[in-house]
């Protein structure tokens, strides 16, 4: 029977070096007992670390379980008590305000803010989403669009939770369509003040964290007006509560109530009636009102404005992406674990009956999974990293802003889909004993549902994606006007487009080494999966701007561009599979331990085949693949599968998530006699 051994543990150190924020607890730097793990497992979870792997191993060892988990039997009122307490432990630990400023208590690094988020998904994701409102949004906002005074009015109470947050963009009548919104902002110069106000019943902001109990004041966003001239959507903040918990005046708020998921956080709806906040409570570092009532800003144009001001809270779709990368770890962490422990039938030349991922069947459906959750690792660490690259540069290269923008709306639209289609398949891999809510998979499932439609619905998203490529990030890329889509394309000399990324000379060396070997030799070849990643991006997007081309004269533009929107999306989704596939392979080049590095080979190798195994029909029909070929990959796959099972716990561990964070009872030792073979129904 084969098992995965434990031949040598090692039991970490976090890294004391980093240093935490002014609100950090004594605690918060002092080493505690750390997990014991195998060689193979710590050595892939140090591959996987990047430049914030210290931060990830110091939370490890330093968070405690109970901070982590929340018990799934808690009643509603219940569980948001617990986030919300929750919430105050996390600021004494340092893993709050990393992207603030120094001067308010910050380390303005935004890279590490969305760390502190992903290790945040590691537990409970109500308490993922609360924090994420609280200083991520609305901290955010405040940060990203406020000015110096700003910063010192309103980000010290929200660092210390003087103050909750909330962040109120979301409308009735508008969600992803947020240069629609309906709500107003009207500045009365009489009395120096801007007048909140939603005209219509479907201005109602809802859906919105925190406003149903919690929150004292929300970032709102509304369509500024200023001596009867509309000037597009802009932030202001507006108090919603009293330092007693009532409402303010001209402020209704609703409860969403009972949700699919995240029981613990208070979702609820915002109504304004003629709400007056002085005129600095606008948030104008793009845009504002001077000292004599009239509108000024650096940036012409509504719309450009406008696209500036949500490119700078880009970090929100990574944490986003980083948060339901870590749901999908977590549920494979759980579902493989289990699947080393439970047996299930008989057969010859076994001791007794056989682990269930002894099975190849069982094999293929958690291992390509696990093996898509380390790309998506890579990934998120060079979008993290990058952020945070762009973030300390002296001046801002816009290219470079909307090149973020863009992969980071596509990786989230890629990993919330994953995320949601691999909780569900590790529920169904651990049987009855998945149902179970005690055992973690359907809290997840319920709670890492909606990552698919925070920070954007996903098609949107990859409309977005689409268009930065055929524009070549030289235009505003969130702008979704048909026409303009239709007329890019028709711009386009010769079909030949800007890379969606810089050229990585790795990468070209290995393509064109691959292009010097026959057909034979490329099967598991590095260089062969990245010129079929990279020449089905480069054909879908061609062909894509010739049949926008072909209408570029059409006066019905959204019919134009309506009737190739599955075109659109097959050219955004074939981009950000290469994107991945690069970030997995440059991943593996900075590896330096050999064991790790040998598991990571094999690990992208799996991705990549079990990619172009689910796009067989495109490749067979676009004669990249013959039909032999296509079968000759499904062996593969599986002879992967079998290669890795023996590291399949090392797997699991590299992934980086504590077992005591796990929040499964059927993991616990002393409840293992309760899953038997047979007990379940």
């Amino acid at each position: 029977m084969t098992t995965s051994a434990r031949p040598q543990t090692h039991t970490p150190e976090p890294d004391t070096d980093i240093s935490m924020p002014a609100s950090a607890g004594p605690d918060a730097t002092r080493p505690h007992p750390g997990e014991e793990l195998t060689e193979l497992g710590h050595a892939l979870r140090q591959a996987t670390g990047g430049r914030y792997g210290p931060v990830r191993d110091l939370a490890r060892a330093t968070v405690p379980a109970d901070v982590m988990v929340r018990d799934p039997e808690l009643t509603m009122s219940e569980a948001r008590a617990w986030t919300t307490e929750a919430l105050g432990r996390l600021v004494d630990l340092g893993m709050a305000g990393s992207g603030f400023p120094v001067a308010q208590g910050g380390l303005d690094d935004v890279g590490r803010s969305c760390v502190d988020f992903e290790m945040t998904a590691h537990g409970d994701l109500s308490l993922t989403v609360k924090s994420g409102v609280h200083f991520g949004l609305y901290g955010g906002a405040v940060t990203a669009l406020g000015t110096d005074w700003h910063h010192e009015t309103f980000l010290p109470p929200n660092l210390s939770l003087e103050q909750i947050g909330c962040y109120a963009m979301t409308e009735f009548g508008h969600g992803s369509d947020v240069a629609s919104l309906e709500t107003t902002h009207t500045y009365d110069a009489d009395t120096d003040e801007i007048v909140v106000h939603s005209p219509t019943p479907s201005a109602t902001k809802t859906y919105i964290g925190a406003a149903a109990h919690d929150a004292h004041i929300a970032a709102v966003y509304g369509q500024l007006v200023v001596a009867g001239e509309s000037h597009g959507v802009h932030v202001v903040l507006v108090p919603i509560r009293d330092a007693s918990g009532r409402p303010a005046d001209g402020v209704t708020l609703g409860d969403n109530g009972a949700k699919g998921g995240l029981a613990g956080v208070d979702n609820g709806t915002i109504t304004f009636d003629q709400v007056r906040v002085p005129r600095s409570h606008l948030l104008g570092r793009y845009g504002g009102i001077d000292d004599d009532g009239r509108y000024v800003s650096d940036i012409e144009g509504d719309g450009k404005r406008f696209f500036t001001m949500l490119g700078t809270l880009v970090r929100g779709r990574i944490c986003v992406a980083a948060g339901a990368a870590t749901a999908s770890r977590k549920a494979l962490s759980i579902a493989t674990r289990y699947a080393l422990r439970r047996r299930q039938f008989s057969a010859p030349g076994h001791d007794g009956e056989v682990l269930l991922l002894d099975y190849l069947a069982h094999q293929r459906k958690l291992i390509p999974a696990i093996a898509t959750a380390y790309a998506h690792m890579f990934a998120t660490n060079e979008l993290v990293e990058r952020l945070q690259e762009l973030h300390e540069m002296p001046t801002k290269d816009q290219e470079a802003q909307r090149e973020l923008e863009t992969r980071a709306a596509g990786l989230k639209a890629v990993m919330t889909r994953f995320g949601n289609d691999t909780v569900q398949m590790c529920r169904e891999a651990c049987g009855g004993a998945g149902y179970l809510a005690e055992n973690g998979l359907t809290v997840l499932r319920g709670d890492a549902d909606v990552f698919a439609t925070f920070e954007g619905d996903n098609t949107v998203l990859l409309q977005l994606v689409a268009k930065g490529l055929l524009s070549g990030y030289k235009e505003m890329w969130g702008d979704l006007d048909m026409r303009g889509m239709v007329q890019f394309a028709a711009r386009a000399f010769g079909g030949q487009f800007v890379e969606a990324t810089a050229a990585r000379p790795m990468v070209e060396r290995l393509r064109t080494a691959a292009a010097r070997k026959g057909e034979g030799e490329t099967l598991l070849d590095r260089g062969w999966h990245l010129a079929m990643f990279a020449d089905r991006e480069r054909h879908v997007l061609e062909t894509l701007a010739t049949r926008l081309r072909r209408r570029a004269d059409d006066q019905d533009s959204f019919e134009a561009f309506n009737s190739a929107q599955d075109h659109v999306l097959l050219a955004a989704r074939t981009h950000m599979d290469r994107v991945v596939l690069e970030a997995f392979v440059a991943g593996i080049e900075g590896c330096e331990d050999e064991a790790a590095r040998g598991v990571l080979e094999r690990l992208c190798t799996l991705y990549a085949l079990s990619s172009i195994d689910a796009d067989s029909g495109w490749f067979q029909a676009h004669n990249r693949m013959s039909a032999g070929r296509a079968k000759a990959v499904v062996t593969q796959i599986n002879s992967l599968c079998g290669e890795l099972r023996p590291h399949a716990l090392e797997l699991v561990e590299g992934m980086g998530i504590p077992e005591t964070w796990l929040n499964s009872q059927m993991l616990q030792d002393d409840t293992a006699d309760r899953w038997t073979p047979g007990a379940q129904g």
